[in-house]
């Protein structure tokens, strides 16, 4: 099967070729993405290991987390949400560009993956009317190409959005919490394992984040880690 894909984007590459996607020029290794562009990306390489904040220098727990731990146990985001990645995410997310996001998995699969890795890969889902009017749910679609690459199941009809709610952006961490209170339940006789990774495309308060680790504890689920394609910094929990 990954022959048949490689095979297919050789030729997809032959009669399309890949150009950037930020600047125009060609890409390469088979993606939308020059050589340039990708070293841009800003990576998340020093951060706190509990909550992917970006720091000065890597630690197991930044202020926040040792002043108050989250509730989930560990966190990986490859990448900061700053230029031009949060150029790429705006575009894939809001204006409807897959190949946007097809950059983005590609770019997060070619990042070393934490060495405890989950037994099961559970997307951020969204509410079926958000998902109607967008056509697709962008965490879903990260979150897939990334579990085939490191053989792990991904499920998106274990975890699901109980009901509506108001769109996050321009909400502090305080409302984005009472915003999302008893907004994710999970589907009736699920079975999970004792490991889980919940997944987003952006890291921002956690609050998200948090609310689908508290529903998996109560579930019994033993570890919850969060993952996120990139860390928003200096927002507060």
């Amino acid at each position: 099967m990954d022959a048949l894909r490689r095979g297919i984007a050789r030729l997809n590459g032959w009669l399309l070729p890949w150009h950037c996607l930020l600047c125009g020029d060609a890409g390469v290794s088979g993606m939308d993405l020059c050589a340039a562009c990708a070293a841009e990306l800003p990576r998340n390489s020093q951060c706190c290991q509990r909550c992917a904040l970006p720091l000065p220098l890597s630690a197991p727990l930044c202020g926040r987390c040792q002043r108050k731990a989250p509730p989930w146990n560990a966190a990986w985001a490859p990448f900061r949400y700053a230029w031009p990645l949060d150029r790429l995410e705006t575009r894939f997310k809001f204006s409807r560009e897959l190949a946007a996001g097809r950059v983005l998995a590609q770019m997060w699969r070619q990042q070393a993956a934490p060495t405890a890795l989950p037994q099961l890969i559970l997307p951020v889902p969204l509410h079926v009317r958000r998902l109607r009017e967008r056509g697709y749910n962008q965490a879903l679609e990260l979150a897939r190409p990334l579990a085939r690459a490191l053989n792990i199941p991904c499920r998106h009809d274990l975890l699901r959005r109980a009901r509506p709610t108001d769109a996050q952006t321009g909400l502090d961490a305080r409302m984005r919490r009472r915003n999302l209170r008893n907004a994710f339940a999970l589907r009736a006789g699920a079975s999970l394992p004792p490991h889980v990774a919940v997944l987003d495309d952006v890291f921002t308060t956690g609050a998200t984040l948090g609310e689908c680790t508290r529903v998996l504890k109560r579930a019994g689920v033993a570890r919850v880690d969060v993952w996120a394609l990139a860390r928003a910094p200096g927002h507060a929990r």
